[in-house]
Order: C-alpha cells, then sequence, then structure tokens
C-alpha cells in the first residue's frame, strides 16, 4: 500500500498540483495588496476619503461611525463595502487566470497549415464554385479547375 501511495504521489500531476497550489496561495497575497493597496485607495479617495471596506447598513438600530466600532458595540451590520471589495478580488483573479490559461494554450496549440480553398470562380463569370465542378451552374460553362 505504501508503494502504490508513492506512486501516486509522486505522479506528474499530483506534482502539478502542488505547485499549482503554492503559486496559487502566493498570488492570493499579490491580488489582495493589489485590491487593498492599489485599487481601493483612490476609489475611497473619489468617495471623499471614506475606506470603503468601513462600507456598512447597520440593521439592529443604532448609529456608528466605523464597522469596528458598530461591531464592537454587537450591532448587527450589513457589510456591503467587504462584499464589493471581495468581488472585485475575485473579477481580478479571474481575468488573470483567464490570461494565464490563454498564454498556455497558446504555447500548447500546435500550428496547423493553412486549409486549402475548397472553392474557386469560374474563369467566365466569376460565380464560385466548389472544387471538383465540371460546370458553372451559374454561366454553364464547362470548367476545369485545374485552370485556375
Amino acid at each position: 500500500m505504501l508503494k502504490e501511495f508513492k506512486e501516486f504521489a509522486l505522479r506528474g500531476n499530483m506534482i502539478d498540483l502542488a505547485i499549482g497550489i503554492v503559486i496559487g496561495a502566493a498570488f492570493s497575497s499579490v491580488i489582495t495588496s493589489l485590491i487593498d493597496d492599489i485599487i481601493m485607495p483612490p476609489i475611497a479617495w473619489l468617495q471623499g476619503g471614506i475606506n470603503f471596506q468601513d462600507k456598512f447598513l447597520v440593521l439592529s438600530g443604532g448609529e456608528y461611525q466605523t464597522l469596528a466600532a458598530a461591531q464592537d458595540a454587537g450591532a448587527v451590520t450589513l457589510n456591503y463595502g467587504a462584499f464589493i471589495t471581495n468581488i472585485i478580488s475575485f473579477l481580478i483573479v479571474a481575468f488573470a487566470i483567464f490570461l494565464v490559461v490563454k498564454l498556455i494554450n497558446r504555447m500548447y496549440q500546435p500550428e496547423l497549415p493553412p486549409a486549402p480553398d475548397s472553392t474557386f470562380s469560374c474563369p467566365y463569370c466569376l460565380a464560385v464554385l466548389p472544387i471538383g465542378a465540371t460546370r458553372c451552374q451559374a454561366c454553364t460553362s464547362v470548367v476545369d479547375n485545374a485552370e485556375v
């Protein structure tokens, strides 16, 4: 059983998965920093300097200046600022993964030779005919696609 587990764990797919998880965890911290340190400050500045994470509604009554104060008081809050921040983070991660997958697919996609033309033009009336046609369906002329 130990031998089977060793073969399973050292298979290429498992190692690739482990590498992907480690890189994904590191990538997550980069994205979190991008959101918190680069994207959200200009949005907060446009809103008058309010921290976007502090956008919330108090459902249990009362008025609080910050989300932390509301949570410390035990108030029930609807934290829509944090939710919007997480949606922006998700969209950035999804777009970055899309770009990486697109790049990988481009690297592994074989270059296909151009497909031969499946049509040719009638030398008399310029109608488009399929390869192998011997008579033009538009002008009824006898055609030979080897001439074209």
